[in-house]
């Protein structure tokens, strides 16, 4: 009663196995996609990892553990069902990535050591339940990558909008006043340039409720778009003038 979808367990020989190592050399704990709905302790065994992918499961919370994996620098946790974030998250002080994307977050579950984080450089809180962003992340000086798309922010602090090293920060499909115009007129030739194919199988089922719903968008504006079954003709290109006619054969060739 109350409880939850018994997840999938983990055991430390099946969490060995997922390490793989990536092209530029650190090791990953890959446990992505398993069915996890709690914290594998038996992980904590593997703290000296530098990567940790614990996305596309169904945990609800991350343990103040966490802070075991000390050489952590990249950390990605999207599409699980977090509401909250530890405290601990803020002793990762080499993390250059963190993926929150996709998650139930909102603007009392960001911990205030999140930015305590000072080497960051990737930051995505998109797709959560935020309604603002705390004006401490302005501190976070390194980062050059924020995602906050799609939630339900209605302005970004300015110590945000001005961090010395940003180069992409994106709030789309947020209420935010300045959008606002510029989504009801977006071009149809860009969103077109901007797609990348994926698998079904690879996307949570938000994702895909979103893709399938851009996808329809297309269709209707594809059907809406005027097509001409006429080709166009030009016969008196067809016949050589009487000017050419002596130089037919000539005329053809060329």
């Amino acid at each position: 009663k109350g409880k939850g979808p018994k997840g999938k367990k983990i055991t430390l020989k099946m969490a060995r196995n997922s390490i793989r190592v990536s092209f530029n050399g650190r090791r990953r704990l890959d446990l992505s996609k398993m069915g996890i709905t709690t914290f594998p302790k038996c992980i904590l065994d593997l703290a000296d990892v530098e990567e940790l992918d614990l996305s596309r499961n169904m945990l609800r919370k991350i343990p103040n553990t966490i802070e075991k994996f000390q050489n952590l620098l990249w950390l990605d946790l999207h599409s699980n069902q977090l509401d909250e974030l530890p405290k601990a998250i803020g002793t990762l002080q080499n993390l250059t990535f963190l993926n929150i994307c996709n998650n139930k977050l909102t603007i009392k579950s960001l911990p205030e050591e999140l930015t305590l984080l000072k080497n960051l450089r990737t930051l995505n809180l998109g797709l959560n339940r935020l309604e603002s962003i705390p004006t401490t992340l302005g501190s976070l000086k390194e980062l050059i990558d924020l995602g906050l798309f799609d939630n339900s922010l209605t302005g970004i602090p300015k110590s945000v909008r001005n961090l010395p090293k940003m180069e992409r920060l994106n709030v789309k499909r947020n209420p935010l006043p300045e959008l606002i115009e510029k989504e009801e007129h977006t071009d149809f030739v860009k969103r077109i340039e901007t797609l990348h194919l994926v698998e079904e199988k690879d996307l949570c089922s938000s994702c895909l409720k979103m893709c399938r719903g851009e996808r329809d968008e297309l269709h209707k504006l594809e059907e809406m778009t005027p097509s001409s079954s006429k080709k166009l003709s030009f016969p008196l290109l067809l016949t050589p003038n009487s000017s050419a006619k002596d130089n037919q054969e000539e005329w053809r060739v060329r």
